[in-house]
């Protein structure tokens, strides 16, 4: 009798394992990525909310106080110093896309290759343009080029506005982690078309958004995910003053780039 309940308690175990995880291939978003171009900075969704929806993926903060790296189940937090701080559960983020990472592609890295390099090397290995990729790439690194973005104070400005004093950070032989996504072109006003990546150092004192990099060498993951969830406020009077029709590629451009 008792070896029949441990079999049974072994094979329970083995099915849950087995089962698959209800966002499995799924990206899950906090509002968009127009909306916070706007200039809106508070959101509703606190990091332990959030961290139901995924193990992996980048954002940002409340007040847009720096930049988000969701890393192996732990959030991160790059302030406008340059430094990694690890930002409580209570805290809000007003936009950041996650996932449960696991890769379906690997491409090892034996020769260096620069930002623009890569974006193309893996655009010939995605089997579908159309969906949603998470790219973890993990190397060593001659130049990361990043920045951050300092808290602001209401009124908010646009982050056209923010981006022309963000501190830029260059970093020089460098081991890292780049964390993620390679979305469709159709996402546009949404999230960022093409790729949207956030950098952590090895040692989990240095990163941001980049704006480039040269990798030595290294292992790019690829996670294909084919389902899109958005969650958008509840309660935002800021955004239901705003025009959501208009256009804002350009604003979107000065900003990543």
């Amino acid at each position: 009798m008792k070896r029949s309940y441990i079999l049974c308690g072994l094979l329970l175990l083995l099915c849950i394992g087995c089962a698959s995880h209800p966002y499995k291939d799924t990206i899950t978003q906090a509002s968009t990525i127009d909306i916070l171009l706007a200039g809106v900075y508070d959101g509703e969704m606190t990091l332990g909310e959030l961290s139901e929806y995924g193990d992996f993926g980048i954002g940002t903060f409340n007040r847009l106080d720096g930049e988000m790296i969701i890393l192996d189940q732990t959030i991160y937090q790059v302030k406008a110093d340059g430094r990694v701080y690890r930002p409580a559960n209570e805290v809000k983020t007003p936009f950041a896309v996650v996932s449960y990472f696991e890769a379906d592609q690997y491409i090892d890295i034996k020769k260096p290759v620069n930002f623009e390099q890569l974006q193309s090397l893996i655009d010939k290995h995605i089997r579908d343009p159309h969906i949603f990729y998470g790219i973890r790439i993990s190397g060593r690194f001659s130049k990361m080029h990043t920045r951050s973005v300092p808290a602001q104070q209401r009124p908010y400005p646009p982050l056209t506005e923010v981006a022309k004093t963000q501190p830029e950070f260059v970093m020089k032989d460098i081991s890292g982690t780049i964390v993620g996504f390679r979305c469709p072109d159709y996402v546009k006003g949404i999230n960022v078309p093409g790729y949207h990546l956030h950098f952590i150092s090895k040692d989990l004192k240095q990163g941001g958004h980049i704006l480039g990099f040269e990798l030595s060498g290294g292992r790019i993951e690829i996670d294909s995910a084919n389902r899109f969830t958005l969650i958008m406020p509840e309660h935002c009077e800021d955004r239901q003053k705003l025009d959501l029709s208009r256009d804002r590629e350009k604003e979107l451009e000065a900003v990543e780039n």
